[in-house]
């Protein structure tokens, strides 16, 4: 079996072997270099015994759309998009499943057979599955804390909703961005936006960071009391070393304070289900990716 995993570029990979019958997958992202998608990918495709090549490539905003256009024009079956992409993903599929329609966001493309792209969004479904599955973690009835408006947010609001918190609160710096996306989703159920310090006297029971700050090791303008006894911190980006976010949890009493590897993990084998139509067990891959940045 072929796998692949090239940090190449998608279109210096495909136009090389353009004429191999090895299927083409990759994720675009800015900055991307620390991705791990490539790695799962190629875990999950030797798993399921997949004949597949999965590639990263550093696309800017200015240049997704044509990047995308000749990603699949070259060849390209699947496109898997992260920060800063996902509601530019969103406007370019020609057709949207009903979890990205509402999200307006989008972080899995695929080339169907009859040419037309299709987008869906699994962060939701991958960051619930890695709280409540992998961690154990109850959100029926749960006060819940979204920090930040942006494509992140949207993708894991809707399935956070279904499972019943008792309220979500947006938080964001430019508050309006914040109140109009709780607006967008008010009839799921009790979700409000606001600003950093209309909450700084609130308590909750899990606090998500869907905020880019952790990419700059920064934070957003937390009050110190924010985390409710046994609460939960959540911070959907990722790196080897604790994020300043996860660290910011741990200095203020969280009962776990975790970063997204396992969302990583189950959204991108829910991107594999769509696109492979098998899906791959995911707890053997979280163990192994959590050992190798322990070491």
């Amino acid at each position: 079996m072929a796998v692949t995993q090239s940090k190449e570029t998608a279109f210096q990979f495909l136009s090389e072997n353009s004429m191999s019958t090895i299927d083409q997958y990759a994720v675009f992202g800015h900055p991307i270099s620390h991705s791990k998608s490539p790695r799962i990918h190629t875990l999950f495709a030797q798993q399921t015994h997949q004949e597949l090549s999965y590639c990263a490539q550093d696309v800017p905003a200015d240049s997704f759309s044509v990047a995308v256009t000749d990603f699949f024009r070259q060849g390209g079956k699947g496109l898997n998009c992260t920060v800063p992409l996902k509601e530019l993903a969103w406007q370019h599929a020609d057709i949207l499943s009903e979890r990205a329609q509402f999200s307006k966001a989008v972080n899995t493309l695929t080339l169907q057979k009859n040419g037309t792209v299709l987008g869906d969004n699994t962060d939701g479904i991958g960051l619930v599955t890695d709280l409540t599955i992998n961690h154990m973690i109850p959100l029926l009835d749960s006060r819940v804390l979204i920090l930040g408006a942006g494509g992140a947010s949207r993708g894991i609001i809707g399935p956070l909703m279904e499972k019943s918190p008792t309220h979500i609160v947006i938080a964001n710096r430019t508050v309006e961005k914040a109140i109009t996306l709780s607006h967008e989703f008010s009839q799921l159920g009790k979700i409000t936006g606001c600003s950093y310090d209309e909450i700084k006297n609130s308590e909750f029971d899990l606090i998500l960071n869907a905020t880019s700050a952790s990419l700059s090791d920064d934070l957003p303008p937390l009050a110190k009391n924010l985390l409710a006894t046994n609460g939960t911190c959540y911070d959907l980006a990722y790196g080897s070393q604790p994020t300043a976010f996860v660290k910011w949890g741990l200095a203020h009493g969280a009962k776990k304070s975790l970063d997204g590897l396992g969302m990583l993990i189950e959204q991108a084998a829910e991107a594999f289900f769509i696109w492979r139509g098998v899906r791959p067990e995911t707890a053997a891959i979280v163990a192994l990716l959590n050992a190798e940045r322990a070491n």
